[in-house]
Order: C-alpha cells, then sequence, then structure tokens
C-alpha cells in the first residue's frame, strides 16, 4: 500500500512541475538562453521562477529534516555540505550542456512527452552522463 501512495504522489509531483514548467516557459530554450545570456539581452523573468522553486523547497525541506523522515519515503536521504573537485566538475558539466542547449532535465523530461524525437539528443546526453557519473564515482578522484 505504501508503495502505491509513494508511487501515486510521486507521478502527481512529477505532473504538477510538469506543468509549471511547461506555464513558466522553462521548456522554451530560447528563454532559457535569454536568462543564461548575462552579457546581452538578458532576460531573468525565470530567476522569479526559480526563486519560487526555492520559496516552497525551503519549508519543505526544513520540515522533513525536523521530522527525520521525508513525507513518503521511510528515510531522509541528504546530501553531504561538502564541496569538492567532483562536485565543481559535475557542475560544470552541468552548467556547460545546460548552456549550449538550454535545455535543463526537469524542462527535457516535460519535452520527451510534448516531443520525443526533439528531446532524443538531451536524453543520450543525459543516459551518457550517467554513465560517466557511475565510473567516476567508483575512482578515486
Amino acid at each position: 500500500m505504501r508503495a502505491v501512495l509513494t508511487l501515486s504522489m510521486s507521478l502527481m509531483v512529477g505532473l504538477v512541475l510538469g506543468i509549471g514548467l511547461v506555464i513558466s516557459g522553462m521548456i522554451d530554450t530560447r528563454a532559457v538562453l535569454g536568462f543564461l545570456d548575462v552579457t546581452g539581452v538578458w532576460k531573468p523573468a525565470l530567476a522569479l521562477v526559480m526563486g519560487g522553486g526555492v520559496f516552497v523547497a525551503i519549508p519543505l525541506f526544513w520540515f522533513a529534516k525536523q521530522r527525520g523522515q521525508a513525507l513518503f519515503q521511510a528515510e531522509l536521504e541528504v546530501p553531504p555540505s561538502k564541496v569538492d573537485l567532483r562536485l565543481v566538475v559535475g557542475a560544470a558539466i552541468f552548467g556547460i550542456g545546460w548552456g549550449l542547449s538550454g535545455i535543463c532535465p526537469g524542462p527535457g523530461i516535460v519535452w520527451l512527452g510534448i516531443s520525443p524525437s526533439t528531446a532524443m539528443p538531451f536524453l543520450v546526453a543525459v543516459l551518457a552522463g550517467s554513465i560517466l557519473a557511475d565510473f567516476f564515482k567508483r575512482k578515486p578522484f
């Protein structure tokens, strides 16, 4: 029963996120690239979208941390709060990919539902990145 509840809530949250990404314009690669182009014609509107996400997430993370448990999981998974070379390199690769394509993972998954052929290069890049991340996770860096 708990697994069905977890799956149902995950699907509902994913659907709400996808709808929010479409409404906010986060799936429009031109809008995203305009936001990232701080030296050209910068479009700061997407900062409000990100800020809204942070505004909603902070109290929920605080609540889950106080409980010591996520709402629909057995335990709360909190990543370590240290910054190391692996994190910096991964963030740089993510940022370069985002800057070149204008597609972030959330909107990329929405694109898979809207236009799978358009999203295929994104999917291939995400899968390649996941494989490389697993490979480097096992190697000392």
